[in-house]
């Protein structure tokens, strides 16, 4: 059994995957969002295809700590998704997740085109390495 990690954006949700044994995250892909329905479907997919017993939303919280309206929206999409599936949903502080991505994928001297197309599924990666992190 794996752990799913969601990185919720409002144009593309990255997507990462845990190792069986619950130590290391790895990048899927994204799903470029179309409507909630067929977002929540294609995640169903993903639980389904790997097996997730367990799902780590980031949770964009401003820098204060707040509740702001991009972490209200990953809430609202969380609860959707909790109400068509089985399992477990962790909402997970992702502060500056998609800022250390980016950063990360700078560093790797990759072009801001490339960047672009992997940065959601990096950011997914960060947020649920760090969650496998907290549970060693």
């Amino acid at each position: 059994m794996r752990i799913l990690g969601l990185d919720v954006g409002d144009v593309r949700i990255g997507v990462a995957v845990s190792d069986p044994l619950k130590i290391i995250a790895r990048g899927l892909d994204f799903i470029k969002r179309t409507n909630v329905k067929e977002d929540v479907e294609a995640i169903k997919d993903l639980i389904d295809e790997h097996e997730a017993e367990e799902i780590v939303v980031g949770l964009p919280k401003m820098m204060s700590g707040e509740i702001g309206v991009q972490a209200q929206k990953v809430q609202a999409f969380a609860e959707a998704l909790g109400a068509t599936i089985e399992i477990p949903i962790v909402m997970w502080d992702e502060r500056l997740s998609t800022v250390a991505a980016t950063r990360v994928l700078i560093e790797a001297d990759m072009s801001r085109k490339k960047r672009k197309k992997v940065v959601d599924k990096v950011a997914a990666v960060l947020i649920l390495q760090g969650y496998l992190d907290s549970r060693a």
